[in-house]
Parts: C-alpha cells; structure tokens; sequence
C-alpha cells in the first residue's frame, strides 16, 4: 500500500485541465479526484472527505463563488483554492471574503501550484492507495 499525501478535489468545467490537474497530483503523490461542476462537486464533498478543493470560477451549473460561500456557510472547513482564468482583482476579492485561502490565475505555473497546495494539505492524512 503506497500512502497518499492527501485527497484533492480537482473541479474545473474543461475535460482537458481536469485530466492535466488530476495526472500532475498523482505524479506528486496525492490522490485526485475529478469534477466538472458545481453538482458534482457538492455530491462529492457530501459524500466523501477531501484534503483541498480547487475550483474553477465558471461552470455551466453555476459559479465555483457560489460553492464557495455554500460550503462556508454550511460550516465545511476544508481549504479552497481558486484557479481561474478569471483572475481580476474583483473576482480575487470575491473569492477570499467568501472563504477561499488562495487564488491562482490561469494559465499556471506548476510549481507555484505544487508549492501552494503543499502548504494547505497535510502530508500525513492516512489515506492509502494500492501500489501500482
């Protein structure tokens, strides 16, 4: 059994980032998991048990805002970090007054990405993969 750094909820509209997000955390070591909105994302963290959600800003069933501030007010602490192609200042505010710890604009470095989540997940989480 290989254990898993921790368990990354990788919410993004376009099939392909979510497919680049989930293969590059995998490769780092953490255990991703895709959703492609706003839907899938909530069905998820009611669900199952997550390290750090990213989110996109803009989904066809809603905003990643919107999750946001749900999750927030529903009392769920898990850490949120935005990585959008909409990066203003005025979505970057938004986003950190509705509870997001981070804001990553698109497109990304990876290393800046990798270095960001590694200060948000817990590298000792117990949860534990079969070894390839």
């Amino acid at each position: 059994m290989k254990k898993t750094k921790g368990r990354i909820l990788c919410v993004d509209d376009d099939k392909d980032i979510r497919e680049i997000l989930t293969m590059l955390f995998a490769l780092e070591g953490y255990e991703a998991i895709p959703a492609s909105g706003v839907n899938d994302c909530l069905s998820r963290v009611i669900s199952e048990s997550f390290d750090l959600l990213m989110l996109d800003w803009v989904f066809e069933d809603g905003t990643g805002l919107d999750v946001c501030k749900l999750l927030r007010k529903s009392g769920v602490a898990v850490p949120i970090v935005f990585c959008s192609g909409v990066g203003n200042k005025s979505a970057v505010d938004k986003a950190m007054r509705a509870g997001a710890q981070a804001f990553l604009a698109k497109p990304i470095d990876f290393d800046d990405l990798l270095l960001l989540v590694s200060q948000f997940v817990e590298t000792d989480c117990g949860q534990y993969l079969a070894a390839s």
